[in-house]
């Protein structure tokens, strides 16, 4: 696997806990949390959490990191429920822009992209759960251009949708961890931090490398795992001599 990707991840980290340390030594900690945090989030119940599941859906619905809805969630919630939160807004978004696409976008977007389309169909299509799990534990592809691709392609909802959950987890737990050392014991949680990312990685490239079985829905996804048997791009419409 190429470097980039994990050290990409891991200046993600180092970013999102700098932030955090820099917000906590600098006093603004107490500040910001009795001006937001506290009065409209941790501390109002089920409309806190419902109001974070919106923000956070809508972020990661247009495309923004998900990493940093689970940071959020982890300093709002702390671990266990950041965590779980993020993960329920995160698979909100996720849902959101695939239904988008698929109720609006097949017949604007499909006829532009059938290469692309079929790339996805092909990539999805005997085991959509278990496909769309290996992608989504990779460190590296766009989040919201997998979940777009996706609803304009014939992919199976429910099992996509399952299937990106699942895949989600071990990042939503990294980053609420990290989230939450803002607060608690942040040298320690930041090392844990990049301890389970890499761990992580590791092991979604290696699955992902294993059981894909010859399939690729994106080129520079396979090219930054080190996937070598990538198949022919089969020429578009414009590319046709």
């Amino acid at each position: 696997m190429k470097l980039r990707p994990i050290l990409r991840g891991l200046m993600f980290i180092a970013l999102l806990g700098g932030i955090g340390l820099a917000i906590k030594h600098s006093g603004l900690a107490e500040h910001f949390d009795e001006s937001w945090i506290d009065s409209e989030i941790r501390n109002s119940g089920i409309m806190g959490i419902a109001i974070f599941l919106a923000i956070g859906g809508v972020m990661a619905g247009i495309g923004l990191p998900r990493q940093i809805v689970s940071f959020l969630g982890g300093y709002a919630f702390g671990l266990i429920g950041g965590a779980a939160i993020a993960l329920a807004a995160t698979v909100i978004g996720c849902i959101s822009a695939f239904v988008t696409a698929r109720l609006l976008g097949r017949d604007v977007i499909a006829p532009r992209l059938p290469v692309r389309i079929r790339k996805a169909d092909d990539y999805f299509r005997d085991n959509t759960f278990t496909m769309t799990l290996l992608i989504r534990l990779l460190p590296v592809g766009s989040n919201v251009v997998l979940n777009l691709a996706a609803g304009v392609s014939s992919v199976r909802a429910l099992h996509f949708f399952a299937g990106s959950a699942i895949g989600y987890i071990p990042q939503t737990v990294v980053f609420a961890l990290l989230g939450s050392g803002v607060t608690i014991d942040p040298g320690i949680r930041i090392t844990l931090s990049v301890v389970l990312f890499l761990v992580s990685a590791i092991l979604g490239v290696w699955l992902y490398r294993r059981f894909r079985h010859g399939r690729s829905f994106n080129r520079s996804i396979d090219e930054a795992v080190g996937v070598t048997d990538i198949p022919d791009e089969p020429p578009s419409a414009g590319n046709r001599s």
